[in-house]
């Protein structure tokens, strides 16, 4: 008699037959096999997502590259292409001179030969406060246009006669806060055909383009003063108050006071020197600006030095002025956490054991493993069976943990932001899980059985090989169980990240080994064995009501995809599931009408892939971000780096939720703890800010976050208060431990 334990999903109703019982042990291999292939389809589809596009969206900004060539683009031609930002409001990026904190925009082209790019023909910034320090930069929407030069080195070739432009850059766009982005884009511009789509917005950034003065101007250093004189202003601008921009950056205290004056035709300024000043330029460029007209106008002079320039400030020191900026900005937050200050190794290891343990009841994997444990009611006599299933299976959670810590250490090494459950954040996963355990429920639910696909000499081959099955199944219950976090496992899969690797995958393996644990006692020991219940007719009830938990995962799956992707890509989703179950039940059906109804099913499935299957693949717009983000009650606002610090610095204490919609945990503690009525009253009194972090997608602002919590996976619920360390509650969140916390504020 064979084991069903190879194949736990695929009972047939008793009594078995010979073959009945070994197509079920195929089962499970045959179908994790499509699982794997189908990871790697969705993950191409997906991978073709990231490939260099003309426009790249943010949460704060939406970023395109725009070409404009009305005459061509052939030998002796300049043409012109510019990336153009559209900024969330309060949101804005910097100029070529930051001010006094900032990065400008860095663009880097990658062309044909015989293409060049030149400089961005900067349009004029606008002063920008923060505090007490001043930036330059651009809100709004802003176009940074780059002239292309086609020189006669440039050789099209006859089936392409169009030029690549490819176009990788990076911006920080800041609010109070500074979030690092980027994108790689692409677009092809025809040689001798005309682009002037966007002549509108090339026009108003040329015409925001400072106007080159002629004239005798200077800059001259008296003291702790920078004094200005620029001559050859037109007679519109004369006596009127202009805003001054410095192209050299680090050389003036940028949100000082300085003054303005005319002396006839001639504008003069005084302003205050940087006492930290880095550069020491003899011809230094002056932006100045104006409003006339309701139209902004502005003109850059090349004032020469005049005398000389005092001795450089100390590398690295920074300005009394801009250390009391950055003071008081940055308010009283407390010192991060540092986990080996209060873990050991082997305090980390008894926690992953312990969290592997609790992974077993987690809402995903219990179906996979309540199945698994009653295939043993079925062959209670076959101990060797048992044993060396229970031993397979524990190799496969085991060396799965192995195999996603080192996949996601490796990551981390090489610079990749990456926490606990970073496969949940791609959307090609979330949406290769939802197949699976869609054709996973409709097997147990009694629409189709393996073997009606399968060759009896292919059923008979895999019977010789029933421990394989026992492993694939660990594996697959480790995909299920990985995205979650249970309690012990945060402070430990936090610590992981600090040690050496050997140290590191020690803890993971434990992890595995607590998620192995009860099968493998069950396997080894009668004891435990003889404790569950007697085979009988309930079984083939019981392996249809396991149907029920497995499309239940599916729903949870195509709402995690609706928060990556938006309600079109949840939609696409569902639509394809139920043209592949069409195919599959297509393929149960007899005679004439099978061959038919599968041609027209598949013809379906192929037909509705090529029309919507994108949508899994697109990510949300930043208008939504996800419904966890923007959804921002009045109570809960969006995290953001900075954020914290700066609702600290007003002096009220912070709860951040650091959650994910693929989290169970998360949305368990979200509608029990976090909805109480007596915790919200006691949040209410002590007027906590509350924040929550969507990890959702993959977001490197919150994996920098939670490492500096000592944490890489969801959910964490962190209070802070000014002046005091950050307070990390367990995974689980209970009222009584909420309200003591609270409490003590």
């Amino acid at each position: 008699m064979t084991d069903i334990t190879r194949q736990p999903w695929n009972f047939a109703p008793l009594p078995h037959s010979h073959i009945a019982m070994t197509f079920s042990k195929f089962s499970y291999l045959r179908l994790f096999a499509t699982f794997l292939i189908a990871i790697g389809a969705i993950s191409t589809g997906a991978s073709a997502q990231n490939t260099p596009q003309s426009v790249v969206t943010t949460e704060q900004v939406r970023a395109e590259l725009l070409a404009h060539a009305p005459d061509g683009a052939d030998a002796g031609k300049t043409v012109w292409v510019g990336l153009q930002l559209a900024h969330r409001p309060e949101w804005h990026t910097y100029w070529k001179n930051s001010g006094d904190s900032g990065l400008p925009t860095s663009l880097q082209w990658t062309l044909p030969p015989g293409v060049t790019a030149g400089d961005i023909a900067w349009p004029v910034p606008k002063k920008i406060l923060i505090g007490t320090l001043a930036n330059y930069g651009y809100e709004g929407t802003v176009l940074l246009p780059v002239p292309l030069t086609i020189t006669p080195a440039f050789k099209p070739s006859l089936l392409n006669s169009e030029i690549e432009v490819k176009l990788k850059a990076s911006w920080l766009v800041c609010r109070q806060e500074c979030v690092p982005e980027g994108g790689e884009f692409a677009l092809r511009l025809p040689v001798r055909g005309s682009t002037a789509l966007n002549a509108t917005a090339f026009a108003a950034s040329f015409q925001a383009q400072p106007k080159a003065l002629s004239g005798d101007s200077r800059v001259e250093v008296a003291g702790n003063t920078l004094k200005v004189s620029v001559t050859g202003l037109p007679a519109a601008a004369q006596g009127k108050t202009l805003e001054f921009f410095p192209e050299t950056p680090e050389v003036i205290e940028t949100a000082a006071k300085w003054t303005q004056n005319w002396q006839g035709a001639v504008w003069t300024a005084n302003v205050p020197l940087s006492e930290q000043r880095s550069q020491s330029p003899s011809v230094m460029p002056l932006v100045l600006a104006l409003d006339s007209k309701g139209q902004r106008q502005a003109f850059v002079a090349q004032a020469r030095l005049v005398g000389s320039w005092p001795p450089l400030a100390a590398a690295g020191a920074v300005s009394p002025a801009l250390a009391t900026g950055l003071t008081t900005n940055a308010g009283l937050g407390g010192a991060p956490v540092s986990p080996t200050a209060t873990l050991g190794l082997w305090a980390a290891v008894l926690g992953a054991l312990l969290g592997g343990l609790i992974l077993n009841l987690m809402p995903c994997v219990f179906p996979v493993l309540a199945i698994k444990v009653m295939s043993f009611t079925r062959h209670a006599d076959d101990r060797h069976g048992h044993r060396v299933s229970g031993l397979a299976y524990s190799a496969g959670v085991v060396l799965s943990f192995l195999a996603l810590g080192a996949l996601m250490l490796g990551l981390r090494s090489a610079g990749e932001q990456l926490g606990w459950g970073f496969q949940l954040q791609s959307p090609a996963v979330v949406a290769a899980l939802a197949v699976l355990f869609t054709v996973m429920g409709l097997n147990l639910a009694g629409l189709f059985e393996f073997g009606q696909f399968l060759s009896s000499r292919v059923l008979l081959l895999e019977a010789k090989n029933p421990a394989i099955n026992a492993f694939l199944s660990g594996v697959l219950a480790v995909a299920i169980a990985s995205p979650c976090t249970a309690p012990f496992m945060g402070a430990s899969l936090g610590l992981a990240l600090g040690l050496p690797a050997l140290q590191a995958l020690l803890i993971f393996a434990a992890i595995g080994l607590g998620m192995a644990l009860p099968y493998l006692a069950a396997s080894l020991i009668p004891a435990v064995a003889r404790l569950l219940p007697r085979p009988g007719a309930w079984m083939a009830t019981f392996r249809r009501a396991m149907a029920f938990p497995m499309f239940a995962t599916v729903v949870w799956l195509v709402w995690v995809l609706g928060q990556q992707t938006g309600i079109d890509g949840a939609g696409a989703l569902l639509a394809l599931l139920v043209a592949l179950s069409g195919v599959i039940w297509a393929f149960t059906l007899t005679g004439r009408s099978r061959l038919l109804t599968a041609t027209i099913s598949i013809a379906v499935l192929a037909l509705l892939t090529g029309a919507i299957g994108q949508n899994i693949f697109k990510p949300l717009e930043t208008s939504g971000a996800t419904a966890m983000t923007t959804a921002a009650t009045d109570r809960w606002q969006a995290w953001a780096p900075g954020r914290v610090e700066q609702v600290l610095a007003t002096g009220a204490p912070v709860f951040v939720d650091f959650t994910a919609a693929w989290c169970v945990t998360c949305q368990y503690n979200k509608k029990t703890t976090l909805a109480n009525q007596d915790v919200l009253a006691d949040l209410d009194a002590k007027k906590v800010t509350l924040l929550r972090a969507d990890w959702t997608r993959r977001d490197p602002a919150i994996t920098a976050a939670l490492s500096q919590l000592g944490r890489n996976g969801v959910p964490v619920y962190v209070i802070y208060k000014a002046g005091s360390a950050p307070v990390v509650l367990s995974e689980i969140l209970a009222v009584g431990e909420v309200r003591a916390a609270l409490a003590r504020l």
